[in-house]
């Protein structure tokens, strides 16, 4: 299992003109993610987990400062490779472990084998495997979305545009190419992590005019359209 230090995360909601103003400059002061395979980056899909009384969903949106969700992630439908992570948040860092999982188990899962997840040992999947019986976590919906990434050595930054959102609450369509078919129209968020700090270069050009940050969370906005 993979579990990463704390880390800051700042989001906006910009426009397509900011997309294209930002694709102009990242460049020269941050390379492209290494996981891109296109020139504009690569499809992310997530599984959201969530309990029947929406634990996760209610406690964003009342602005918990601990909180925790669940979620299966591939990218750009390459099923080889799928983690189950969980993200968290404390105080105002955000936290993220993961597990690798195989496509076998992924599948098992998805027919409601929870023994896949006891099984496979780690101790991440053992702990969703726990919280699926005492807190009745089970797969909500699918969020599909297009992500540019960048990266700034100085800081550890990452900064990702997210645009071409999508989403679906047939879980088992997870593993299938097909395209995810209920768009979140117009929606683009600029996401940027850092460890301790934020370079003044990187500060500079991701402010934006009347661009303000704010707490929005894929999952939540899928799930309330």
């Amino acid at each position: 299992m993979g579990e990463s230090r704390g880390r800051h995360e700042l989001k906006h909601y910009i426009n397509y003109a900011d997309v294209l103003q930002l694709r102009t400059r990242l460049p020269y002061v941050a390379g492209l993610d290494k996981n891109a395979v296109q020139e504009n980056g690569y499809r992310v899909k997530s599984l959201y987990f969530d309990n029947y009384n929406d634990k996760a969903l209610k406690e964003k949106i009342d602005g918990i400062s601990e909180r925790e969700k669940f979620r299966l992630r591939l990218y750009n439908n390459d099923t080889s490779f799928i983690r189950l992570e969980k993200k968290s948040k404390k105080n105002g860092i955000c936290f993220k472990e993961s597990a690798i999982i195989t496509i076998e188990e992924c599948k098992r899962l998805l027919e409601g084998d929870l023994h896949a997840l006891k099984e496979n040992g780690n101790s991440l999947c053992l702990e969703l495997y726990s919280k699926m019986h005492y807190q009745q976590l089970r797969f909500k919906n699918i969020v599909d979305y297009q992500r540019e990434a960048y990266i700034h050595p100085m800081g550890n930054v990452r900064i990702t545009l997210d645009y071409d959102i999508r989403t679906s609450y047939n879980a088992c369509a997870f593993l299938e190419p097909e395209p995810v078919l209920v768009p979140l129209s117009g929606i683009y968020i600029l996401e940027v992590k850092y460890d301790d700090f934020l370079p003044e270069i990187i500060r500079g050009i991701v402010s934006l005019p009347s661009r303000t940050s704010t707490s929005f969370s894929k999952y939540a906005r899928s799930r309330v359209i």
